[in-house]
């Protein structure tokens, strides 16, 4: 699909996406969850769609979020009751129709002594919870059983709780696989394709943009009556080319991420910071456990890749200490770390939690913008804006089933709903890829992803590789740089990249490890 070339023959046709015409249907600025669902949606209708990222696909937030599909329990107490049914609704949408890359997840939520939230209105809130989902799902425990449950709570001031369900997923994983495959279904999409400036017509009206290539550095002029907007904190900047005012505010969440063993939970536990009252979640993933999110006005430029600040990770810790006295965790267990940066319509909250994350839409002047919203949620949004720019059509399922695809029973069941899930119909191609089937280092990954997503996923830089194809930097030690010798003899013949290239990329990927994903914090 993205093999060799692919970029020059899609640039190539940009001024011609279908017969007999040099528009097309609709251009999508932002390779985020929220532009692929865009796209999906355009090609699972026949039109003719063109997607373009500034930077790599789910650069963004979309690779940066706590990797929960959730109704936004939290969400509740705020009163945002309308983002909290449409998320349930849904997460159990996803659950049916991305097997193996949306998967249930069970939650603990642990009640301690000076919580500044009583522990019945939890009960209210599960009970409205689960009737939104038509199931009843959630229990309550007493000290003793939720201390049974989760060992890592004991010496902690444990009062009791709740266990409920909701689900997780690879953010950077579906949104490449909802990208795929709208592309398969006649999208277009390309990486590293930043839009410039806006095109006018006549009477003003937006009616096209202006894309560099930044591969190449050449630019292209690409027509269509329908410009939509999904840059997601980005989207300021293109609204002000329609003279439009800023709107936007910039929330970065941060991450710590730790080896199972240092922090080990079997399902996920909901916290409430003992300084504000936050939920905070600890949560399994891919063999290592998250604590996270921080809530903080994100003050640095846009263009900067986020970090976790020194008082982030001491606000996590802080956290940690409380909840986990008896495991004495301390900075050095810190296996890794990630910020996002998420943008909420600013309505001047003093406290950024308390800000709306539910989505917003606007037309400017033929500049059609979406921004706001979740990651669960991302269908809706796609759905909206187009009935808003005139595109209809039936709702079906999203990503395509794989029901005839085998795998060989070696693997293992774990791996294979693995693959499935990140991969959909071509997971037999990554298993043919590469004979090397065992997992990269203690990473559930495995080898043969590596050469796949070399060959056929679109890999302009190193970065793009290890931190969102296979997603070493966020899971393996020291973001797998003690690996990069035997991933350079995979994966160097597949990008066509001669040993100065190589040694440029393999040089940035670790200084940009230890700035922003590593386990030092300025």
């Amino acid at each position: 699909m993205w093999t060799r070339g692919w970029r020059d023959e899609l640039l190539g046709r940009l001024d011609r996406p279908s017969e007999g015409t040099d528009e097309w249907d609709a251009i999508i600025v932002g390779g985020g969850i929220t532009g692929a669902g865009l796209l999906a949606e355009c090609a699972r209708m026949g039109k003719s769609a063109v997607l373009f990222e500034a930077r790599d696909f789910a650069s963004g937030t979309s690779s940066r979020s706590t990797k929960l599909v959730h109704g936004g329990l939290r969400y509740l107490r705020q009163g945002q009751l309308r983002v909290t049914r449409e998320s349930v609704v849904e997460r159990e949408r996803l659950l049916r129709e991305a097997k193996g890359l949306v998967t249930p997840l069970g939650f603990y939520l642990a009640t301690f002594a000076g919580d500044k939230m009583p522990s019945w209105m939890y009960g209210v809130g599960l009970a409205v919870y689960d009737v939104i989902a038509r199931k009843w799902a959630h229990e309550k425990y007493t000290a003793e059983e939720l201390l049974a449950q989760i060992p890592v709570l004991s010496g902690a001031a444990v009062r009791g709780g709740y266990h409920y369900f909701d689900a997780q997923t690879d953010d950077a994983r579906l949104t490449l696989r909802v990208i795929r495959e709208a592309v398969r279904r006649g999208g277009s999409a390309i990486n590293y394709a930043p839009v410039k400036q806006l095109l006018r017509d006549q009477d003003g009206k937006v009616r096209g943009v202006v894309v560099t290539d930044a591969v190449t550095g050449r630019t292209f002029e690409v027509k269509s009556r329908r410009v939509v907007n999904a840059t997601g904190v980005w989207v300021d900047g293109l609204r002000k080319e329609v003279g439009a005012p800023a709107r936007m505010r910039a929330i970065r969440g941060s991450h710590l991420v730790f080896a199972r063993e240092k922090l080990p939970v079997s399902e996920a536990v909901t916290l409430l910071h003992p300084a504000d009252g936050r939920a905070v979640f600890a949560v399994p993933w891919e063999g290592v456990t998250i604590l996270g999110t921080t809530d903080v006005d994100h003050a640095h430029g846009l263009d900067e890749e986020p970090a976790t600040a020194n008082d982030e990770a001491s606000y996590l810790m802080d956290l940690a200490t409380h909840a986990f006295p008896d495991v004495g965790l301390s900075s050095s267990d810190i296996r890794a770390s990630w910020s996002g940066v998420r943008g909420v319509i600013d309505s001047g909250q003093k406290n950024p939690s308390k800000e709306s994350r539910d989505h917003a839409l606007w037309n400017e002047d033929g500049l059609v913008t979406v921004t706001g919203g979740k990651l669960t949620t991302f269908r809706l949004m796609a759905l909206e804006t187009l009935r808003a720019i005139g595109l209809y059509g039936e709702r079906g399922p999203i990503l395509d089933e794989p029901t005839e695809v085998e795998l060989p029973e070696s693997l293992g069941v774990a791996a294979r709903a693995r693959l499935l899930g990140r991969y959909g119909v071509e997971a037999p191609a990554v298993l043919a890829a590469h004979d090397d089937t065992s997992p990269i280092d203690d990473t559930p990954a495995l080898w043969c992803e590596l050469r796949y997503a070399a060959r056929d996923e679109a890999v302009v830089h190193l970065e793009d590789l290890l931190l969102r194809r296979v997603r070493l930097g966020l899971l393996a030690a020291n973001g797998g740089i003690h690996l990069l010798e035997r991933i350079r003899a995979i994966v160097q013949p597949e990008l066509g990249w001669d040993d100065a290239r190589w040694k440029q990329e393999a040089e940035s990927y670790e200084q940009l490890w230890h700035r922003a994903y590593g386990s030092e914090f300025a």
